[in-house]
């Protein structure tokens, strides 16, 4: 590439509007990977939480002792564990209170479950909106710096009475690089966006089939005699 038309050398020289278009898109551009990054580990620390957990729950051991075991983690326990652990325990504490009958038990833990699965799905897709924001709008972003460029290129070609390609290329060339930064930022958030949103939703669905079976189970477990829980 011609050292005369060299991004950098470009950017540099860019209107004061376009510069600012392209801070805006760079500054998007950034975030969007963190959130990119910081998505991937999250989505993949559940992800391995969620098949250990589903292999302690469905070994035969106890459900209090699991209980016991999740609650008393650090964290107090995350996605499948915290479905478990707020369901279980809503469970156990209306079993104790008199006059209540199972549907009410089962409507209490379910209600407690569907809290906490809610919460659990908020926290995972934490961010996402903030990646699909940026792939929606970086390229507009980025078009509205390229027309401006071009707009600023012909108004300084106003007073010359003849124009070459050596006088328009510069100007042309600065006004294309926002639509190239705003795409560079658009392409990854949108790809990333809907890669995790399909994630996020395959967590949900396992979240929904555990809440399901964890309901059967516990259903059995109210139909028993008090003093056998």
């Amino acid at each position: 590439m011609n050292s005369d038309l060299s991004i950098l050398k470009l950017i540099l020289e860019a209107s004061f509007v376009v510069k600012i278009v392209l801070a805006i898109l760079i500054a998007a551009s950034i975030a969007s990977w963190a959130i990119i990054l910081g998505r991937r580990t999250v989505l993949s620390r559940v992800r391995r939480e969620t098949e250990a957990f589903e292999s302690a729950f469905w070994s035969g051991g106890d459900l209090g002792a699991l209980y016991r075991n999740v609650d008393a983690r650090q964290d107090g326990g995350t996605g499948m564990e915290a479905i478990f652990k707020f369901g279980f325990r809503e469970f156990s504490r209306l079993r104790q209170q008199p006059g209540i009958d199972p549907a009410q038990l089962m409507e209490g833990a379910r209600r407690a479950m569907r809290v906490a699965q809610l919460k659990e799905i908020d926290r995972l897709e934490a961010n996402l909106a903030t990646l699909a924001t940026v792939g929606s709008t970086s390229p507009y972003v980025g078009l509205f710096g390229t027309v401006w460029g071009i707009m600023s290129a012909f108004h300084g070609l106003g007073n010359v009475q003849q124009a070459t390609l050596q006088m328009v290329a510069p100007g042309i060339a600065e006004a294309l690089i926002a639509t190239a930064i705003g795409l560079f930022a658009a392409i990854p958030a949108v790809v990333a966006y809907n890669r995790y949103s399909d994630q996020v939703n395959r967590i949900e669905l396992r979240f929904d089939t555990f809440v399901e079976e964890l309901s059967t189970i516990l259903q059995r477990h109210a139909a028993a005699p008090r003093h056998g829980g």
